[in-house]
């Protein structure tokens, strides 16, 4: 019986380490298995790394040698020709370096540089495109830009030669995270990364009075006036906009210091228990923003209506000469875009949009960076042309149903003042832009009509360049979508 005994116990003891063992197995097979995919996929990484460095390098190549044939061109047509494959190629290099594992914040100057470069060759392409040549000015920028894309084709050449020969990693960057990209990781030579910012640290960018001047992308906040306030100040401004009596508590959020603009924001409870969020300016104590959250269960004020309503309402608050542009309907809310007017003139840049309630006309919210951002006195003496002369740019198809006189903004932040002639072709209406100055067609658009593809009726009126396409779909006040409701818009 002993022998018995002692043979089972030794059976359990077998049939324990036989499981143990068969336990150790998986898991080194399973170890090896994640081993090897780990490999896989970090040499994948090296390698589609690999590959938009050698991109970048290769495009930045390219970029040298089109500055360099833009110096010595002669002809519109072939500086036309030179200055938009020099565009592409700076925009591919972007491209390609926002790939690397690198924040953008530790390539600023690098990534400066090649979007100026791209921004100012489609600049002087235009000039050519009519038939300019270019001026003495312009051939110190492309010169002076020349330089620096020498010297970055020099770096990336030595980083290239780094990659090529083993001094560093891409993993090992990632590893030690962004900060060992500033800082120089131990492996890298010295003609390494950071020399590539080095090598700009005295680059601030062109100046001059083209589209992508400096001073234009530094975004001056034209329209924000007066003197720094405190938060009391802007607690008093908050509530005068609501009004007082509308106030059962008001909570102060903090100073956004790091903010585009630097602001106070309040949270607000309505005597009604509505929670309202608002936002005022330190500089100037001007309202950005101010948004209701209420439900609107009833349409009762027609468009017109709640037009005069807002317009009203910016009167009131300091905005006079805003006119209406377009407008957006969505559950018995209208949020209308207005742009300031100057003797006549419709300035686009200057947006505010105002949400109106459709049940009893309260003011539910207002957002005013475009206004803040943009607004001063413009000059608008420079017409060099008639409207009768800007005609004759026009098609002769187009029938005209209106025109006036516009200021519009472009995607570099500049600003052309046009003729707008609105028209239509074959049952399509189009907005045509023709420069006041020199009579250049500057832009078309197509008033499309999506209401058959929606169910309710919404109406958006008014110029949509790029930045306005951008804010129609998100909303300060809510994103909209197009199944909520019917659009008419501007493209």
């Amino acid at each position: 019986m002993n022998k018995l005994v002692e043979w089972k116990e030794r059976l359990k003891k077998g049939h324990m380490l036989s499981i143990i063992c068969a336990l150790l197995i998986i898991v080194a097979i399973l170890g090896f298995v994640l081993y090897k995919k780990q490999r896989e996929y970090r040499q994948a990484s090296e390698n589609s790394y690999n590959m938009a460095f050698y991109e970048v390098v290769d495009y930045v190549q390219n970029v040298e040698t089109y500055l360099a044939k833009s110096l010595i061109s002669t002809t519109p047509e072939h500086g036309a020709e030179t200055l938009t494959h020099l565009w592409r190629e700076a925009n591919l290099a972007q491209s390609y370096l926002s790939m690397l594992p690198i924040e953008s914040q530790e390539l600023e100057n690098t990534e400066k540089f090649l979007n100026q470069v791209s921004d100012y060759s489609y600049s002087l392409s235009r000039k050519n495109i009519y038939n300019e040549g270019l001026t003495e000015e312009d051939l110190t920028n492309l010169e002076e830009l020349h330089t620096y894309s020498t010297e970055l084709e020099n770096t990336l050449n030595q980083l290239s030669e780094d990659l090529n020969n083993g001094r560093f990693q891409w993993g090992e960057l990632t590893k030690k995270g962004t900060v060992a990209f500033a800082q120089q990781v131990d492996n890298i030579s010295k003609e390494s990364f950071s020399n590539l910012e080095e090598n700009f640290h005295e680059y601030s960018g062109l100046i001059y009075d083209g589209a992508y001047s400096e001073h234009m992308t530094s975004t001056e906040k034209k329209g924000l006036t007066g003197e720094d306030i405190d938060e009391n100040k802007a607690k008093e401004i908050a509530e005068n906009l609501i009004g007082k009596d509308k106030i059962k508590e008001i909570s102060n959020l903090g100073l956004s210091e790091n903010a585009t603009i630097p602001a106070y924001s309040f949270s607000v409870t309505s005597s009604n228990d509505e929670n309202i969020n608002i936002s005022i300016s330190q500089k100037g104590g001007h309202v950005i923003y101010m948004n209701t959250n209420r439900e609107v269960n009833s349409e009762i004020l027609s468009q017109e209506e709640a037009t005069k309503k807002g317009k009203e309402f910016l009167n009131n608050k300091g905005f006079p000469d805003m006119q209406e542009t377009y407008y957006v309907t969505q559950e018995g809310v209208t949020t209308i875009n207005y742009a300031y007017m100057q003797n006549d003139v419709i300035i686009y840049s200057d947006l505010i949009k105002v949400k109106v309630a459709l049940d009893n006309g309260d003011i539910l919210g207002i957002e005013t960076t475009g206004y803040l951002n943009n607004h001063t006195q413009r000059d608008i003496s420079h017409i060099q042309i008639t409207k009768e002369e800007a005609k004759k740019n026009l098609n002769s198809k187009l029938e005209l149903t209106s025109e006036r006189m516009a200021i519009i903004p472009t995607e570099w932040q500049t600003e052309i003042l046009c003729y707008e002639f609105k028209g239509t072709v074959n049952d399509k209406q189009f907005l045509v832009y023709i420069n006041a100055e020199n009579g250049r067609e500057e832009d078309i658009l197509i008033i499309t009509d999506t209401r058959k593809r929606c169910s309710n009726y919404v109406i958006i009126r008014g110029y949509l360049v790029v930045q306005l396409v951008v804010h129609l779909g998100t909303f300060l006040f809510g994103t909209f979508e197009c199944p909520a409701g019917d659009v008419s818009l501007w493209t």
